[in-house]
């Protein structure tokens, strides 16, 4: 016979599984990390570059076909999608792209492409947890859903604004597009009913977005100040902003949590500085990193001690001790990095 506090000992332990289990499944896959690999994409040298994750010497690299920017990996880290922007930048793109580059991770070598048009500049990408493929096309104000194994566009979504890049919900219901300092909003896109159904109000814009694992909460960086402005995405309301230290004039530029979710790592250009929170308590002590010059994306290890810097500005990856915030050394890869994953 089976005692009452056994009973009720079982039913904690089941509980909790079943509790850890959801969580799991909740968790951002957008929020890449691994051991078999490391991906950049050298927007500024027109290349996705290959590493070995632990040596750091340089294994191959794609040509796409066009100036690569932006990064997301399928659920099953078998394929990297890669837009091709167009020549320019934010706010000068003369020549708009309309194509996304699919690369096999397995092959090191691209596969095929997805057309967007009429849609054009995709940037911001990433997946839900069934593996669909969401892009935010800044010139056409629009979000596009897409299927990644047919190939083809099944929604153009309007965004009322030049989203730039985007956070995802893990179960794919919402998205949030960051309008840069065009609309002083966040959208806020219902990706079920496949449109805009509200503003998340940005007193000086949007430049990077990010999200936490549990998808509970969006980062949104400030445009024009060194704040975050922290989002509760059940109310779809800003409740903290987090001011940067050390960060004079503009705001922070990408937003990235470890992959256990307890730091959240910001990178601000012009002053090239990586500030290091504690996620669980954003206004406690910070580390902040003299980093290299201009740096743009974030990469940890898999067991998120380490984390890479790619510094745009002097084609150069700093590499950092997380829990002391320290540079531990730094190497040159490409040109100008923009983003770069563990796979």
């Amino acid at each position: 016979m089976t005692t009452r506090p056994f009973r009720l000992i079982l039913g904690s332990l089941l509980l909790a599984t079943a509790a850890f289990t959801l969580a799991a499944t909740r968790t951002d896959p957008n929020n890449v990390t691994g051991s078999t690999g490391l991906v950049m994409i050298d927007k500024r040298g027109n290349l996705v570059r290959f590493f070995d994750p632990s040596s750091m010497k340089e294994t191959g690299t794609v040509d796409i076909g066009g100036p690569p920017h932006e990064l997301a990996i399928s659920p099953d880290h078998k394929e990297a999608y890669i837009p091709i922007y167009g020549d320019g930048v934010y706010g000068a793109n003369p020549h708009p792209g309309h194509v996304i580059a699919v690369v096999d991770l397995v092959a090191r070598k691209m596969t095929g492409t997805i057309d967007v048009s009429p849609a054009i500049a995709p940037h911001g990408l990433r997946v839900d947890a069934s593996g669909t493929l969401y892009a935010v096309c800044d010139l056409s104000r629009k979000l596009l859903v897409i299927d990644p194994k047919s190939k083809t566009v099944k929604a153009s979504i309007d965004t009322e604004g030049t989203g730039h890049w985007l956070a995802v919900l893990p179960d794919g219901s919402k998205a949030y597009t960051a309008n840069k300092q065009d609309r002083l909003f966040v959208s806020v896109i219902d990706l079920k009913a496949r449109k805009m159904t509200g503003k998340i109000e940005m007193p000086n814009g949007t430049q990077g977005i990010g999200m936490s694992l549990d998808g509970s909460r969006v980062v949104a960086a400030d445009y024009a100040e060194p704040n975050i402005r922290v989002i509760d995405t059940a109310a779809d309301k800003v409740i903290d902003v987090v001011k940067l230290d050390r960060v004079a004039g503009g705001g922070p530029f990408r937003l990235q949590y470890s992959p256990d979710g307890t730091r959240l790592l910001t990178t601000t250009i012009g002053v090239n500085l990586l500030n290091v929170f504690d996620a669980t308590n954003l206004h406690g002590r910070q580390l902040v990193v003299p980093v290299g010059r201009d740096p743009f994306g974030v990469a940890f290890t898999k067991d998120g001690k380490t984390a890479l810097v790619s510094n745009h500005g002097d084609g150069t990856i700093s590499v950092v001790d997380v829990a002391s915030g320290t540079v531990k050394s730094s190497f040159t890869a490409g040109t100008g990095i923009e983003t770069l994953a563990y796979f």
